[in-house]
C-alpha cells in the first residue's frame, strides 16, 4: 500500500498515540503488549526511512490540520534538522523496547502497561515536535511531552520518586509558562508570524534589545535544555527506572529541548541576527558555566546514574553554545552532538540497569572488578564513555570536532578552552569506572569472588550491542549525519 508523503508524515504522529490503546487493551497478556509496542516502533521507523529518503530527493511535505485565528495553526512540516531528531527518536525508540523488556521483568517492576502507553504518547509527543511547522505548534506538543513524561518519572510510587516527580513537573511547567509562552507571544507581536524561516522571521531594523531580551526568554523557558539554574529537574528525574532515564537522556526529553533551542536560534532568529545580539555572549558563557559546572559535580557523585545525569547537563551545554556561536560549524557541531550524545549516553543509561538488574549494585565504589563478571557490559560502558569525552573510534570525535571549530570561526576562546577542559573532566568521571571494573582485585570492599559470567537478560544486551555499534559506526561512516546537519543550513548566504 502507497502512502502520500502528507499522510506518512501524519501516521509518525499519529501511530505512537493509537499504539497506547493496543498497549492498555492487551495489558494483562504482557507478550502481546510488548508485541503491540515493538510492531508499532518498527512501523514508525520504517515511514519515517521513507520520509527521509523522499527528502533526500527534494521532496517537500506540508500538512495542515487547524487554523486557530488567522496565521496560527497546527501544522506540519520536513527539514533536515527535524528529520535528523525524528530519526534518532524512531530508532532508539525500538531498541529502548527491547531493553526495557529483560529490564522490566527481570527487576519485577509494578504498572509495566502503564510504562509502555506513556512511553508511546512521549514518542508521539517527540514527532510532533521534530516534525512542527511553527512554534505555535511545538510548543503543544512539547507541554504534551512534559505531562506524559512525568507518570514515568513517579513510576515507583515511592515518597522519593513522588518528591522528584513534582520537581520534574515545577521546573518544566514553571519554565514553559514564565518565559518560553511569553517569549513565543513577545516573537508573535514583533514578527508578526510564528513559522519556522531560513534565515529567521525577525525584519533587519528589528529593536537588538527587545530581540536580545526574546532569545533570553527562549534559552530560560526550554527548560527541558537543563541550562543551569534551570537543571534540577533532571537529576531529580533519577528516581525513574533505568529505560525511563534512557528515554530522558537520550531519546526524548533532553533532545526535545536542545533541538527546540536549534530551531529558535536556527529559524526564528537567525544565525546572522543571532550574532549581533547583545545577549548572546551571555548565554554564551552561561552554557560554558554549565559545561564545566556539572562536570564538577558529576566528579562527585557514587552514584553511576547521578554521575551519568549531571554529565548530560554538561553535553546539553555544548550544544547550546554550538547553537548560540551562530555559524556554521557551531550548528553542525550541535546538530550532530544530538545524535553522537544520544547513542553515547542511552549506552551508559543502558550499562547502568544491567549492573543493577544484575549485580544489584548502584554505586561506582562498589563496581570495582565487576568487568570480570560482566565482560561486555563493561566493554561497552568503555566504548560509549569514549564517545561523550569525543576521541577516536567513536562518533563522538565529529561533533566535538565540529563545536571546537565554531569556537574558533567566533573568536571565543575561552568557550575553546572550555570544551577542551570538559573532554578531561569527562575523562576524569566515566573512564575511572571500566578501568577498577577490569583491573581490580575486589568487587567493591570485597575480595572478588570466583568468577562467574553474568550478563543482563539477553533483550538488555541485545539492546547495548546495537547502540554501542552505533558509537563505532558514527565514527567510520558519518556522512549521512552531517549531510543532514549540513542541509540544516542550505539556503543561507
Amino acid at each position: 500500500m502507497n502512502f502520500s508523503l502528507e499522510v506518512m508524515l501524519q501516521l509518525a504522529i499519529v501511530i505512537p498515540l493509537l499504539t497506547t490503546f493496543g498497549i492498555i487493551a492487551a495489558g494483562k497478556y504482557p507478550n502481546i503488549r510488548e508485541s503491540i509496542t515493538i510492531t508499532a516502533s518498527i512501523i514508525l521507523l520504517y515511514i519515517v526511512i521513507n520520509l527521509y529518503q523522499n527528502i533526500l530527493l527534494g521532496e517537500t511535505v506540508n500538512v495542515f490540520w487547524w487554523e486557530i485565528i488567522p496565521d496560527l495553526a497546527i501544522s506540519f512540516s520536513i527539514e533536515p534538522l527535524g528529520m535528523l531528531f525524528a530519526l534518532i527518536a524512531s530508532f532508539l525508540w525500538l531498541i529502548t523496547t527491547f531493553y526495557a523488556i529483560g529490564y522490566m521483568r527481570s527487576h519485577e517492576e509494578e504498572n509495566q502497561t502503564r510504562f509502555y502507553t506513556c512511553f508511546a504518547l512521549a514518542i508521539g509527543a517527540v514527532m510532533g515536535i521534530a516534525f512542527s511547522d511553527n512554534l505555535f505548534t511545538l510548543f503543544i506538543f512539547y507541554e504534551v511531552l512534559t505531562l506524559s513524561t512525568y507518570p514515568l518519572v513517579t513510576h515507583s510510587g515511592t515518597e522519593k520518586a513522588k518528591q522528584g516527580g513534582r520537581v520534574y513537573l515545577g521546573i518544566l511547567l514553571s519554565t514553559s509558562i514564565a518565559f518560553f509562552l511569553l517569549a513565543i507571544v513577545g516573537t508573535w507581536f514583533v514578527a508578526g508570524t510564528l513559522d519556522f524561516k531560513q534565515g529567521g522571521i525577525f525584519d533587519t531594523n528589528v529593536d537588538k534589545t527587545v530581540a536580545g531580551a526574546l532569545l533570553v526568554l527562549f534559552i530560560f523557558g526550554i527548560g527541558k535544555a537543563a541550562i543551569m539554574p534551570f537543571h534540577r529537574w533532571l537529576p531529580a528525574a533519577m528516581v525513574a527506572p533505568t529505560p525511563v532515564s534512557a528515554l530522558l537522556h537520550a531519546v526524548a526529553v533532553v533532545k526535545a529541548g536542545v533541538f527546540t533551542i536549534l530551531k529558535v536560534c536556527v529559524f526564528i532568529f537567525g544565525l546572522d541576527l543571532l550574532a549581533v545580539l547583545p545577549t548572546t555572549q551571555f548565554l554564551l558563557y552561561l552554557a560554558g558555566a554549565s559545561v564545566l559546572l556539572a562536570s564538577i559535580v558529576a566528579m562527585r557523585q557514587d552514584n553511576l546514574k547521578a554521575r551519568l545525569a549531571y554529565s548530560t547537563i554538561s553535553q546539553l551545554g555544548y550544544i547550546t553554545m554550538g547553537a548560540l556561536l551562530a555559524n556554521s560549524s557551531g550548528v553542525l557541531g550541535s546538530s550532530m552532538h544530538i545524535a553522537t550524545h544520544a547513542f553515547g549516553k542511552i549506552t551508559l543509561f543502558f550499562c547502568a540497569g544491567a549492573i543493577l538488574v544484575t549485580a544489584h549494585k548502584s554505586k561506582i565504589s562498589e563496581m570495582r572488578g565487576l568487568g570480570k563478571q560482566m565482560p561486555l557490559t563493561m566493554i561497552a560502558f568503555f566504548i560509549a564513555s569514549l564517545s561523550i569525552i569525543g576521541v577516536p573510534p567513536t562518533g563522538g570525535t565529529w561533533s566535538k570536532w565540529f563545536l571546537v571549530m565554531g569556537t574558533m570561526e567566533a573568536q571565543q576562546w575561552t568557550l575553546m578552552v572550555v570544551l577542551m577542559l570538559s573532554s578531561l573532566l569527562n575523562i576524569a568521571y566515566l573512564l575511572p569506572i571500566p578501568y577498577h571494573a577490569f583491573f581490580s582485585n575486589t568487587l567493591g570492599k570485597e575480595p572478588l569472588a570466583q568468577t562467574q559470567i553474568k550478563e543482563a537478560p539477553w533483550p538488555s544486551l541485545l539492546a547495548i550491542g546495537i547502540t554501542t555499534l552505533g558509537c563505532l559506526i558514527l565514527f567510520v561512516y558519518p556522512q549521512p549525519l552531517f549531510d543532514l546537519a549540513s542541509a540544516i543550513l542550505a539556503g543561507r548566504e
